[in-house]
């Protein structure tokens, strides 16, 4: 099961302050044998919220380049929140994850650095539109 279109997340109010910390994995495309190909599908970054208060991940897809920031450096994003769900016989577990356009670090007068409209970054892109 996966929600239509995700949550659209208003990041000051959910997360506040976010901060990079580091590159937490890259996840590979697979075949249905579980065969493992080179190519990067998505990765993960461990950032810090402020109005968390601990670190999230957020997944960005493998069209945006590999993110090599300073650490604590402050960013601006815009995530999504999905939902995958697995049956079980008592119901079904559900996993919540997040994803965003692009992680991109910002400006010391509050103005984002770099491009977050590039149209081939991710099909989600067309949900920040329905706010």
């Amino acid at each position: 099961m996966r929600l239509a279109n995700g949550i659209i997340i208003d990041k000051e109010k959910t997360f506040g302050l976010l901060k990079f910390s580091a590159l937490r994995r890259e996840v590979h495309k697979q075949n249905e044998d579980g065969t493992v190909f080179e190519e990067i599908k998505e990765r993960t970054y461990d950032l810090k919220s402020r109005g968390q208060g601990r670190m999230i991940q957020m997944n960005i897809p493998a069209a945006v380049p590999l993110k090599e920031f300073e650490y604590n450096e402050e960013e601006i994003i815009n995530p999504v929140a999905d939902t995958v769900a697995t049956a079980t016989f008592q119901g079904a577990d559900v996993d919540w994850y997040i994803k965003a356009e692009d992680i991109v670090l910002k400006n010391i007068d509050g103005r984002s650095m770099g491009n977050l409209q590039n149209p081939n970054l991710h099909e989600k892109k067309k949900i920040k539109n329905h706010k």
